[in-house]
């Protein structure tokens, strides 16, 4: 068996990478989360719109800035070529929002598709932590080229995912706690800019938990590079297979 079939807690110490590459730890968190750009795709739509709103009281001409806005930052994103998943997210966001906010008439109701998304995402990593398979290990698996070898592989790893998967999902349920009432009391403006206010400072509180818990972790064991190699070592065994039946060939001529 070579060090790359071995579980992370069997290898030896010189064997395998050095726990809490905080590099690449860094580095794939800003792959997963979007980084500084998405996190502004994401948030100035919702700025905006309150903006409007507070200067003229026109939930549709508030609505169709937001969108616009959000519209063209995605058109910018598919025009460099950049990966649009966290444009594509916002604009939908908006889109949803704008929809419940024309439908009712409310301007509150702009921010209400996305509150229900943070409720839902906030039960999620709760639930599946409770569950033994943490949702923040399936989403950054595959970024980390892993896959899902930290469940029976690396118990220090699905560790660390459990513990990130409960703070993300706490930190966002406060956010709830904190939002859902004043949906219920607070006079929209009021409300518009705390949800706003709300909008990074958890994220990346949660994004920065997620990072030390991480960085603490054993390293990951990357499966793809372990396919590559046991594809490689098969095709070497095939290719000095044929060239000793050659060699076997060759020598009965001789005979």
């Amino acid at each position: 068996m070579t060090s790359l079939d071995k579980p992370a807690a069997d290898q030896d110490p010189d064997d395998r990478p050095e726990p809490g590459d905080q590099a690449v730890t860094e580095a794939a968190l800003f792959e997963a989360f979007g980084g500084i750009r998405g996190l502004v795709e994401t948030t100035v739509p919702g700025l905006v719109f309150i903006t409007m709103f507070t200067i003229n009281k026109n939930i549709q001409a508030a609505a169709i800035a937001a969108l616009v806005l959000a519209g063209l930052m995605t058109v910018v994103r598919l025009a460099r070529k950049d990966t649009v998943k966290h444009a594509f997210s916002g604009i939908f966001g908006v889109g949803f929002g704008v929809v419940f906010a024309m439908m009712t008439g409310n301007a509150k109701d702009f921010y209400l598709p996305g509150m229900l998304y943070t409720l839902g995402l906030a039960l999620a990593y709760l639930i599946t932590s409770a569950a033994g398979v943490p949702l923040l290990g399936l989403v950054l698996g595959p970024v980390f080229k892993e896959n899902l070898s930290w469940r029976t592989r690396n118990p220090g790893r699905k560790k660390a995912y459990t513990k990130a998967s409960y703070a993300w999902g706490l930190i966002l349920l406060a956010k709830c706690a904190i939002l859902f009432p004043m949906y219920l009391w607070a006079d929209t403006a009021k409300f518009g800019w705390v949800t706003v206010a709300l909008k990074i400072p958890p994220f990346l509180l949660a994004v920065y938990l997620t990072w030390i818990f991480l960085a603490k972790a054993p390293a990951p064991i990357n499966v793809i590079a372990e396919m590559e190699a046991r594809e490689e070592a098969e095709e070497a065994q095939k290719t000095a297979a044929k060239e000793q039946a050659a060699a076997s060939g060759s020598g009965r001529h001789r005979r």
